[in-house]
Parts: C-alpha cells; sequence; structure tokens
C-alpha cells in the first residue's frame, strides 16, 4: 500500500516522535508500505512521520548513490528508535531535499561519520558507524524524528525567501508526481 506523503505545514512533522516497541501493530506490514512509497516517490529515505505516523522508525535505501560509494550498493536499512550517538568530521554540504517540500533544495552542512543505536525490523540491537552518503540520509530522516525539517539547517534569511514556496507546498499549489495530503487544501 502507498501511503501519500505529507507536506510541510502539517503539524505532524513539527512533533517529537514516540518510540515503539516490538508489539506495535503491524509493524511488518507497515515497514514493506513504507518502503513501498519511498520507491513510489523515488525517495532514498522516508521517516514514519513522513506518513502521518508519530513514530521513531524511518527507512533508506542508499543504492542510487552505489556509484559514487560502491558500498552503498543493496544498502537497505530500517531503523526503529535510533539515537544517534556521535557525529565526527568536518562538516559537508550537500544539495538535499525532502519529499515533504516538493521541489526545493538546499546545500545542507552535516558532519561526514555519525554512530547510531537502533533496531531493526527484526527487534536486534545494534550501534554501527556510518560515513558519507548513508549517514547523511540517516541524519536527515532523523531529523524528521524530532520534529526538526532539512530547512531549519539553512540561513533564517534564505529560509524568509522560500515563505511563499513552502505556503504554496501546504495548500496544495505544487505538482508532484506521487501520492501526497496537503494540511491547507
Amino acid at each position: 500500500m502507498i501511503y501519500p506523503i505529507v507536506a510541510y505545514g502539517d503539524p505532524v512533522l513539527r512533533r517529537k516522535a514516540e518510540e515503539i516497541d516490538e508489539n506495535y501493530p503491524d509493524l511488518d506490514t507497515f515497514i514493506a508500505n513504507m518502503f513501498e512509497t519511498m520507491y513510489a516517490s523515488n525517495g532514498v529515505g522516508l521517516a514514519a512521520p513522513q506518513v502521518g505516523k508519530s513514530i521513531r522508525l524511518f527507512v533508506m535505501d542508499a543504492d542510487t548513490f552505489s556509484d559514487e560509494e560502491p558500498e552503498l550498493a543493496d544498502f537497505k536499512k530500517v531503523f526503529i528508535n535510533p539515537i544517534i550517538i556521535e557525529e565526527t568530521g568536518e562538516k559537508w554540504a550537500f544539495n538535499e531535499g525532502c519529499l515533504s517540500i516538493p521541489k526545493i533544495r538546499e546545500d545542507i552542512w552535516r558532519e561526514p561519520e555519525i554512530v547510531v543505536e537502533y533496531y531493526d525490523e527484526n527487534w536486534i540491537l545494534h550501534e554501527e558507524t556510518f560515513k558519507g552518503m548513508a549517514a547523511r540520509i540517516i541524519q536527515h530522516e532523523y531529523d524528521h524524528l524530532d520534529g526538526i525539517l532539512f530547512i531549519d539547517h539553512i540561513n533564517p534569511l534564505r529560509k524568509k525567501m522560500l515563505s511563499s514556496r513552502l505556503k504554496d507546498i501546504s495548500r496544495g499549489r505544487v505538482r508532484v508526481d506521487y501520492k501526497m495530503k496537503f494540511p491547507l487544501k
């Protein structure tokens, strides 16, 4: 099942998401639907708040970046109740976008290496180090779980310049080739 992506302006995107446990109802189905939704939207990551669920879960598939980073071939993961333990290295910029904020991309500076503790879809606890694009995608999706959007990392003046485009997104005045739910439409 493909869920509609929640657009900028919906309060669920600003809420701090809740942890879940292994008894969360229909979790396997939800995770499968999250991947299906992400692929249908041409995304590389998708957090549960982006489909209207305020829970600490996101999925990612970084295979798209395997030409530049071969270790990302078949890099598909589920993160449940993740905690970023450490972010290190000299920050680097990359032009990020977000399925919830279509047609807007901005250079965002993030650390190149992170250590994350998380549960996978089988409730196995992991502590892993991620680098490069994998780290960036995880940081972006992790932000969603704390109610932070990528545009919160840009210069306030630049964000003000984007305000009318952001309002248009909230009202559904944007063309996308995937299902969306607009808060002011």
